[in-house]
């Protein structure tokens, strides 16, 4: 007798509803350890991103207020009830102090000297490119048509370009041209030399009384607003650079040398860069001297992660002009 050779074997139906069972939950396993990979990539990514822009920004305001000459925030006044030196925001908003509506932060300087956008070889800051700097200020130190800074609460009461008149930078109730630039507290709020009139130290001068500022050979020649006698009036203002946060975004402005608006208005003439996102608090301290003579700046930036809500925080101090 002759077996059948030709017989063919193969799986039954309830063998191959098994293999795809067990193929499915490999497939489900292998599909669980994949998802937990991405997901920590993507949370690795995002922490190494919240590190690259919480460092970047931190070093473009360092290396600003080290080059510079600091504009905000304003020394502490006794007569409100918010602290003026010390600007804090955060997202969400924390809420304000003392008569103040809203907290916002900010962060403002000169125009460091290093600048030179249009590659002139004058220093941007230098608007009569005369060779100085910030020597003939007008009665607007900004020339920005506006209380303050054009878009900025200087002040920390939360409103923006309050007051009536642009003379008035430090948006102090409309008060204007109350501390000329002698290196007094004039108007005793702490601040000096912060709101000067056309003719910057208020002696009635050209320049300073009974000096050759020019190098000319000949004294006090010209108007009394001609601060550096050259024959022109308030020709070189205060270019400021800021820093605030808006929406969560951590924002830098910087002045141009050329016409930005079309207005002819100096002051206003400004690019805006986004320097951080996701910033959740953003500090800005103006360190009493207590006798000291160097003006320090305390800096505090946060960053939130929006998948994994780390947060990566950078904070420092920095002297006003240690650079220079």
């Amino acid at each position: 007798m002759i077996a059948d050779s030709g017989r063919q074997t193969g799986l039954t139906y309830v063998e191959l509803m098994l293999a795809m069972i067990v193929a499915a939950l490999l497939m489900l396993a292998l599909n669980g350890v994949l998802g937990r990979a991405l997901q920590s990539y993507d949370l690795v990514r995002e922490r190494n991103e919240l590190v690259r822009q919480s460092r970047f920004a931190m070093q473009r305001m360092v290396r600003a207020v080290g080059h510079t000459r600091l504009l905000l925030p304003m020394a502490d006044k006794p007569a409100s009830n918010w602290p003026e030196n010390i600007r804090e925001e955060t997202v969400p908003p924390s809420p304000s102090v003392g008569n103040s509506i809203r907290s916002t932060a900010v962060l403002a300087v000169t125009l460091p000297l290093y600048s030179d956008m249009d590659g002139d070889g004058y220093p941007d800051a230098d608007d009569d490119r005369d060779g100085l700097v910030d020597e003939d200020l007008p009665n607007d130190v900004h020339l920005d048509y506006a209380p303050g800074i054009y878009l900025i609460d200087d002040n920390g009461d939360g409103r923006v370009d309050d007051g009536f008149t642009s003379y008035d930078d430090d948006e102090t109730n409309s008060v204007y041209n109350e501390d000329p630039i002698d290196g007094i507290d004039n108007d005793g709020d702490n601040n000096v030399d912060e709101d000067p009139p056309r003719d910057m130290n208020a002696d009635g001068c050209p320049g300073i009384c009974g000096v050759d500022d020019d190098g000319d050979g000949q004294v006090d020649e010209g108007a009394s607003d001609d601060d550096d006698e050259d024959g022109e009036h308030y020709d070189d203002w205060y270019s400021p650079v800021v820093f605030y946060l808006d929406n969560g975004v951590l924002k830098e402005r910087m002045p141009v040398p050329w016409d930005t608006g079309g207005d002819g208005r100096g002051g206003r003439d400004f690019i805006t860069s986004d320097i951080a996102e996701n910033v959740t608090r953003f500090r800005v301290e103006r360190i009493p001297r207590n006798g000291d003579r160097d003006q320090r700046v305390d800096l505090t930036v946060e960053l939130t992660g929006p998948r994994s809500g780390e947060s990566m925080v950078l904070h420092t101090q920095v002297r006003v002009g240690g650079a220079l």
